[in-house]
């Protein structure tokens, strides 16, 4: 069972997918990067016993974009995920997040460890750093790209199997999978396909943490965390994770078949470690 969800917030329209039966326990999920709610379908198959509400995150799927002038920062997504918990008035939840969900869920859950009872982690373990000297360089190569961006004519996909082959190839995500995504990321107009995703999420953060402050970050996290890396997943997040895991106190961690996507790949073994890690 689906249901279509929509957030009216101050400034902008979160949409999402609301999988399971609301009166179920709820697990609030976080897409990744240039991908969307639909992320989680695969996933909810096997989580019967809990209501999955995935959201699209600004500037993908189906939500609204930043106005225009504006910029997709890591922290902005913290902000726009707060402003719906407050909303909604949900008092304690599980969180879920894959990729740069998993990263907006970690920064969310050390700022409101009070809303946030268990934490769910896939692919991904605290926010992607750099060292402080490159700052400079950092905002430099960021304000170039934006620059570049808009400056740069739109492109549009061609024909929907010839996008979805193409997502394929960035990172190992299955046919299957691909098409998911690319069903809720396009839409047609006047007879044409065209994303719905922003592409200005494209263009280089402009700042990024420095190591120290994702240690404050990750050791601010006080609830039971279960971090899941792909056996093929990517090699800087399994890097980062052992650098990082004594930061967190309650910590679970489950290495399980599959590339990046393992959530939708591999969905039944994801689900019974996630299961069990929310029950136990």
């Amino acid at each position: 069972m689906q249901q279509a969800l929509k957030f009216p917030l101050d400034n902008l329209t979160i949409r999402g997918i609301g999988y399971g039966d609301p009166q179920n326990q709820m697990v609030l999920a976080l897409h990744g990067w240039l991908d969307n709610a639909a992320s989680f379908e695969p996933l909810s198959k096997y989580l019967k016993d809990y209501y999955v509400v995935a959201i699209d995150l600004a500037g993908h799927g189906l939500s609204d974009h930043r106005d225009a002038g504006a910029h997709y920062h890591l922290i902005d997504f913290v902000y726009d995920l707060h402003e719906l918990v407050e909303s909604q008035g949900w008092t304690s939840f599980v969180l879920m997040g894959h990729s740069m969900g998993g990263i907006i869920g970690s920064l969310y859950t050390a700022c409101f460890s009070d809303r946030v009872r268990k934490y769910i982690s896939i692919e991904s373990f605290g926010p992607l750093t750099k060292d402080s000297k490159t700052s400079a360089i950092q905002l430099r190569d960021s304000i170039n790209s934006r620059l570049k961006s808009q400056r740069r004519k739109s492109r549009h996909p061609t024909t929907f199997e010839r996008t979805v082959e193409a997502r394929t190839m960035v990172g190992d995500i299955s046919i299957a999978s691909a098409r998911l995504l690319i069903a809720r990321n396009t839409h047609g107009v006047d007879g044409q396909l065209r994303f719905t995703t922003d592409r200005r999420l494209r263009t280089l953060s402009a700042v990024r943490p420095t190591e120290p402050q994702a240690e404050n970050f990750l050791r601010s996290i006080h609830c039971p965390v279960l971090v899941l890396m792909g056996s093929a997943g990517y090699e800087s997040m399994a890097k980062a994770f052992y650098a990082r895991k004594d930061w967190v106190a309650n910590l679970t961690f489950h290495k399980l078949d599959g590339h990046h996507h393992l959530h939708m790949d591999n969905p039944e073994a994801v689900a019974i470690v996630v299961d069990s890690f929310i029950k136990s």
